[in-house]
Protein backbone atom coordinates (compact mmCIF):
# COMPACT_ATOMS: atom_id res chain seq x y z
CA UNK A 1 0.00 0.00 0.00
CA UNK A 2 3.22 2.06 0.63
CA UNK A 3 2.97 3.48 -2.85
CA UNK A 4 -0.63 3.85 -3.41
CA UNK A 5 -0.18 6.59 -0.28
CA UNK A 6 2.86 8.23 -2.02
CA UNK A 7 0.91 8.87 -4.93
CA UNK A 8 -2.04 9.82 -2.81
CA UNK A 9 0.16 12.35 -0.98
CA UNK A 10 1.79 13.25 -4.01
CA UNK A 11 -1.84 14.70 -5.46
CA UNK A 12 -2.69 16.26 -2.07
CA UNK A 13 -0.53 18.15 -1.36
CA UNK A 14 -0.17 19.33 -5.44
CA UNK A 15 -3.39 19.76 -5.23
CA UNK A 16 -3.21 22.02 -2.21
CA UNK A 17 -0.88 24.04 -3.62
CA UNK A 18 -3.33 24.62 -7.06
CA UNK A 19 -6.34 25.51 -4.60
CA UNK A 20 -4.39 27.67 -1.98
CA UNK A 21 -3.10 30.13 -5.66
CA UNK A 22 -6.51 30.19 -6.54
CA UNK A 23 -7.58 31.31 -3.18
CA UNK A 24 -4.53 33.44 -2.24
CA UNK A 25 -3.67 35.39 -5.60
CA UNK A 26 -5.88 38.25 -5.26
CA UNK A 27 -3.71 41.09 -4.98
CA UNK A 28 -6.68 43.37 -3.78
CA UNK A 29 -7.23 41.20 -0.79
CA UNK A 30 -4.48 41.72 1.68
CA UNK A 31 -5.65 39.45 4.47
CA UNK A 32 -5.68 36.54 1.78
CA UNK A 33 -3.00 34.64 3.30
CA UNK A 34 -4.36 34.78 6.99
CA UNK A 35 -7.84 33.28 5.92
CA UNK A 36 -5.87 30.69 4.25
CA UNK A 37 -4.06 30.12 7.94
CA UNK A 38 -8.10 30.16 9.06
CA UNK A 39 -9.02 27.47 6.72
CA UNK A 40 -6.03 25.21 7.59
CA UNK A 41 -6.43 25.70 11.05
CA UNK A 42 -10.43 24.35 11.13
CA UNK A 43 -9.51 21.25 8.40
CA UNK A 44 -6.48 20.79 10.87
CA UNK A 45 -8.08 21.17 14.22
CA UNK A 46 -10.95 18.91 13.04
CA UNK A 47 -8.40 16.18 11.93
CA UNK A 48 -6.57 16.40 15.25
CA UNK A 49 -10.28 16.02 16.94
CA UNK A 50 -10.50 12.71 15.30
CA UNK A 51 -7.43 11.78 15.87
CA UNK A 52 -7.95 12.22 19.70
CA UNK A 53 -11.05 11.15 20.32
CA UNK A 54 -11.59 8.22 17.80
CA UNK A 55 -8.59 7.09 17.17
CA UNK A 56 -7.06 7.52 21.06
CA UNK A 57 -3.93 9.50 20.05
CA UNK A 58 -2.23 11.10 23.34
CA UNK A 59 -1.59 14.50 23.93
CA UNK A 60 -1.09 16.58 26.80
CA UNK A 61 0.63 19.91 27.66
CA UNK A 62 3.89 18.97 27.51
CA UNK A 63 3.92 17.36 24.29
CA UNK A 64 1.91 20.71 22.91
CA UNK A 65 4.72 22.25 24.22
CA UNK A 66 7.46 20.10 22.92
CA UNK A 67 6.67 20.23 19.55
CA UNK A 68 5.88 24.28 19.81
CA UNK A 69 8.73 25.25 18.36
CA UNK A 70 8.48 22.94 15.37
CA UNK A 71 4.67 24.05 15.07
CA UNK A 72 5.51 27.47 14.89
CA UNK A 73 8.20 27.25 12.28
CA UNK A 74 6.05 24.97 9.77
CA UNK A 75 3.08 27.55 10.46
CA UNK A 76 4.94 30.42 9.75
CA UNK A 77 6.54 28.98 6.91
CA UNK A 78 3.20 28.19 5.34
CA UNK A 79 1.58 31.42 6.00
CA UNK A 80 4.40 33.43 4.61
CA UNK A 81 4.07 31.06 1.51
CA UNK A 82 1.15 31.93 1.20
CA UNK A 83 1.37 35.24 1.23
CA UNK A 84 3.79 34.69 -1.40
CA UNK A 85 1.65 33.18 -3.86
CA UNK A 86 0.27 36.62 -5.16
CA UNK A 87 2.98 37.74 -6.23
CA UNK A 88 4.60 35.36 -8.19
CA UNK A 89 3.48 31.81 -10.40
CA UNK A 90 2.63 29.05 -9.05
CA UNK A 91 4.78 27.01 -10.99
CA UNK A 92 7.96 28.96 -10.15
CA UNK A 93 7.11 28.76 -6.39
CA UNK A 94 6.10 25.77 -5.66
CA UNK A 95 9.44 24.23 -6.70
CA UNK A 96 11.53 26.93 -4.86
CA UNK A 97 9.67 26.29 -2.03
CA UNK A 98 10.19 22.25 -2.03
CA UNK A 99 14.00 23.32 -2.20
CA UNK A 100 13.85 23.14 1.52
CA UNK A 101 15.23 19.34 1.54
CA UNK A 102 18.07 20.47 0.04
CA UNK A 103 18.78 23.51 3.25
CA UNK A 104 18.03 20.50 5.48
CA UNK A 105 20.90 18.30 4.21
CA UNK A 106 23.27 21.34 3.91
CA UNK A 107 22.48 22.16 7.60
CA UNK A 108 23.01 18.33 8.73
CA UNK A 109 26.83 18.65 6.82
CA UNK A 110 27.05 21.73 9.33
CA UNK A 111 26.10 20.18 12.04
CA UNK A 112 27.35 16.32 11.64
CA UNK A 113 29.95 17.03 8.96
CA UNK A 114 29.81 15.16 5.62
CA UNK A 115 29.86 11.62 6.40
CA UNK A 116 32.47 9.18 4.79
CA UNK A 117 29.90 6.92 3.89
CA UNK A 118 27.56 9.60 1.79
CA UNK A 119 27.47 8.90 -1.96
CA UNK A 120 28.95 12.13 -3.78
CA UNK A 121 25.75 12.06 -5.63
CA UNK A 122 23.90 13.45 -2.59
CA UNK A 123 26.32 16.47 -2.76
CA UNK A 124 25.49 16.87 -6.71
CA UNK A 125 21.76 16.98 -5.27
CA UNK A 126 22.26 19.66 -3.20
CA UNK A 127 24.51 21.93 -5.58
CA UNK A 128 21.47 20.93 -8.42
CA UNK A 129 18.78 22.77 -5.86
CA UNK A 130 20.93 25.53 -5.21
CA UNK A 131 22.13 26.54 -8.53
CA UNK A 132 18.37 25.96 -9.97
CA UNK A 133 16.95 28.33 -7.04
CA UNK A 134 19.95 30.74 -7.68
CA UNK A 135 19.16 30.68 -11.78
CA UNK A 136 15.30 31.10 -11.31
CA UNK A 137 16.39 34.39 -9.06
CA UNK A 138 18.35 35.58 -11.98
CA UNK A 139 16.15 34.64 -14.60
CA UNK A 140 13.12 36.30 -12.90
CA UNK A 141 15.07 39.49 -12.00
CA UNK A 142 16.68 39.57 -15.59
CA UNK A 143 13.58 39.26 -17.71
CA UNK A 144 12.27 41.25 -20.14
CA UNK A 145 9.30 43.26 -19.26
CA UNK A 146 7.51 42.94 -22.37
CA UNK A 147 8.39 39.27 -22.51
CA UNK A 148 6.72 38.77 -18.66
CA UNK A 149 3.68 40.56 -19.77
CA UNK A 150 3.23 38.11 -23.26
CA UNK A 151 3.48 35.30 -21.66
CA UNK A 152 1.17 36.32 -18.29
CA UNK A 153 -1.88 37.48 -20.31
CA UNK A 154 -2.74 33.73 -21.29
CA UNK A 155 -3.46 33.90 -17.57
CA UNK A 156 -5.27 36.92 -17.11
CA UNK A 157 -3.11 37.89 -14.45
CA UNK A 158 0.05 39.99 -14.18
CA UNK A 159 2.82 39.50 -11.86
CA UNK A 160 5.09 43.00 -11.63
CA UNK A 161 9.32 42.22 -11.53
CA UNK A 162 9.75 42.28 -7.69
CA UNK A 163 12.71 41.01 -5.49
CA UNK A 164 9.55 39.80 -3.19
CA UNK A 165 8.73 37.74 -5.49
CA UNK A 166 11.56 35.24 -5.53
CA UNK A 167 12.15 36.44 -1.61
CA UNK A 168 8.68 34.93 0.09
CA UNK A 169 9.15 31.41 -1.68
CA UNK A 170 13.21 31.24 -0.67
CA UNK A 171 12.32 32.55 3.33
CA UNK A 172 9.30 29.57 3.05
CA UNK A 173 12.15 27.36 2.34
CA UNK A 174 14.90 28.39 4.83
CA UNK A 175 12.06 28.34 7.71
CA UNK A 176 10.28 24.78 6.87
CA UNK A 177 13.92 23.49 6.09
CA UNK A 178 14.60 24.70 9.91
CA UNK A 179 11.41 23.34 11.16
CA UNK A 180 12.12 19.83 9.44
CA UNK A 181 16.09 20.11 10.87
CA UNK A 182 14.07 20.53 13.83
CA UNK A 183 11.43 18.03 13.68
CA UNK A 184 13.99 15.26 13.05
CA UNK A 185 15.49 16.32 16.59
CA UNK A 186 12.15 16.74 18.56
CA UNK A 187 10.81 13.63 16.96
CA UNK A 188 13.34 11.62 18.84
CA UNK A 189 11.74 11.67 21.84
CA UNK A 190 7.82 12.25 21.02
CA UNK A 191 5.62 10.02 19.35
CA UNK A 192 5.12 10.83 15.89
CA UNK A 193 1.28 10.48 15.91
CA UNK A 194 1.23 12.65 19.15
CA UNK A 195 3.22 15.36 17.13
CA UNK A 196 0.99 15.73 14.36
CA UNK A 197 -1.70 16.25 16.53
CA UNK A 198 0.50 18.66 18.51
CA UNK A 199 1.09 20.48 15.45
CA UNK A 200 -2.50 20.59 14.13
CA UNK A 201 -4.18 21.64 17.32
CA UNK A 202 -1.25 24.51 17.46
CA UNK A 203 -2.95 25.32 13.64
CA UNK A 204 -5.99 25.41 15.11
CA UNK A 205 -5.07 27.78 17.62
CA UNK A 206 -2.78 30.35 15.31
CA UNK A 207 -5.84 30.37 13.03
CA UNK A 208 -8.13 31.29 15.38
CA UNK A 209 -5.84 34.54 16.78
CA UNK A 210 -6.10 35.25 12.91
CA UNK A 211 -9.27 34.92 12.86
CA UNK A 212 -9.74 37.15 15.53
CA UNK A 213 -7.37 39.62 13.85
CA UNK A 214 -9.03 39.47 10.45
CA UNK A 215 -12.89 39.22 11.43
CA UNK A 216 -12.79 41.10 15.00
CA UNK A 217 -10.12 44.12 14.63
CA UNK A 218 -10.10 44.81 10.98
CA UNK A 219 -13.54 44.29 10.45
CA UNK A 220 -12.91 41.82 7.18
CA UNK A 221 -15.73 39.59 5.59
CA UNK A 222 -15.51 36.36 4.81
CA UNK A 223 -16.93 35.93 1.24
CA UNK A 224 -17.91 31.66 0.35
CA UNK A 225 -17.08 32.30 -2.81
CA UNK A 226 -13.61 33.68 -2.40
CA UNK A 227 -13.22 31.19 0.83
CA UNK A 228 -14.01 28.12 -0.94
CA UNK A 229 -10.56 27.81 -2.58
CA UNK A 230 -8.59 28.13 0.79
CA UNK A 231 -11.11 25.48 2.31
CA UNK A 232 -10.20 23.08 -0.58
CA UNK A 233 -6.68 23.87 -0.45
CA UNK A 234 -6.89 22.74 3.50
CA UNK A 235 -8.76 19.79 2.64
CA UNK A 236 -6.01 18.46 0.63
CA UNK A 237 -3.15 19.54 2.88
CA UNK A 238 -4.45 17.55 5.78
CA UNK A 239 -5.07 14.82 3.49
CA UNK A 240 -1.50 14.60 2.26
CA UNK A 241 -0.27 15.02 5.60
CA UNK A 242 -1.67 11.77 6.45
CA UNK A 243 -0.88 9.87 3.50
CA UNK A 244 2.32 11.05 4.13
CA UNK A 245 3.06 9.85 7.62
CA UNK A 246 1.22 5.83 6.36
CA UNK A 247 3.39 6.38 3.30
CA UNK A 248 6.95 6.75 5.15
CA UNK A 249 5.43 3.96 7.83
CA UNK A 250 6.31 1.40 5.48
CA UNK A 251 9.92 1.58 6.79
CA UNK A 252 11.22 -1.09 3.29
CA UNK A 253 10.07 1.38 0.82
CA UNK A 254 11.06 4.87 2.53
CA UNK A 255 13.67 5.10 -0.15
CA UNK A 256 11.32 4.32 -2.79
CA UNK A 257 8.71 6.87 -1.37
CA UNK A 258 10.27 9.67 -0.28
CA UNK A 259 11.45 10.62 -3.82
CA UNK A 260 7.61 9.81 -5.39
CA UNK A 261 6.68 12.78 -2.80
CA UNK A 262 9.16 15.15 -2.86
CA UNK A 263 8.60 15.65 -6.63
CA UNK A 264 4.79 16.88 -5.96
CA UNK A 265 5.97 20.07 -6.94
CA UNK A 266 6.33 18.91 -10.49
CA UNK A 267 2.85 17.82 -10.69
CA UNK A 268 2.44 21.60 -9.04
CA UNK A 269 3.92 23.10 -11.93
CA UNK A 270 1.52 20.56 -14.44
CA UNK A 271 -1.17 22.05 -12.72
CA UNK A 272 -0.71 25.37 -12.89
CA UNK A 273 0.27 24.78 -16.48
CA UNK A 274 -3.20 23.11 -17.49
CA UNK A 275 -5.84 25.03 -14.71
CA UNK A 276 -3.93 28.37 -14.39
CA UNK A 277 -2.50 28.95 -17.80
CA UNK A 278 1.05 30.00 -16.41
CA UNK A 279 3.55 30.35 -19.18
CA UNK A 280 7.30 30.54 -18.19
CA UNK A 281 10.54 30.67 -20.69
CA UNK A 282 12.94 27.95 -21.54
CA UNK A 283 15.14 30.12 -18.83
CA UNK A 284 12.58 29.39 -16.23
CA UNK A 285 11.80 25.59 -17.08
CA UNK A 286 15.24 24.50 -17.17
CA UNK A 287 16.37 25.83 -13.50
CA UNK A 288 13.01 24.17 -12.39
CA UNK A 289 14.54 20.76 -14.08
CA UNK A 290 17.46 21.64 -11.76
CA UNK A 291 15.54 22.10 -8.92
CA UNK A 292 13.29 18.67 -9.88
CA UNK A 293 16.22 17.02 -10.32
CA UNK A 294 17.55 17.47 -7.12
CA UNK A 295 14.59 16.99 -5.24
CA UNK A 296 13.92 13.68 -6.51
CA UNK A 297 18.01 12.53 -5.80
CA UNK A 298 17.28 13.49 -2.18
CA UNK A 299 14.19 11.84 -1.92
CA UNK A 300 16.15 8.63 -3.62
CA UNK A 301 19.00 8.32 -0.81
CA UNK A 302 16.66 10.13 1.99
CA UNK A 303 18.91 12.46 3.50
Amino acid sequence: MWFTFAIIALLCWSGSDLFSKIGCQDASDKYSHLKMVMAVGVVMGLHAAWEIFVKGVEINGAILLTYLPVSLLYILSMAIGYLGLRYIELSISSPICNSSGAIVAVLTFITAGISEDLPPIALVAVALVCIGVVALGFTEANEDEELRRARQDASNHRYAKSWIAIAIPVIYCLLDALGTFADSIVLETLDEDSANAAYELTFLLVGAVCAVYVLGVKKQRLIPKMEAPKYAGAVFETAGQFFYIYALADAEHVAFAAPIISSYCVASVVWSRIFLKERLSKKHYASIALVVAGIVILGILDI
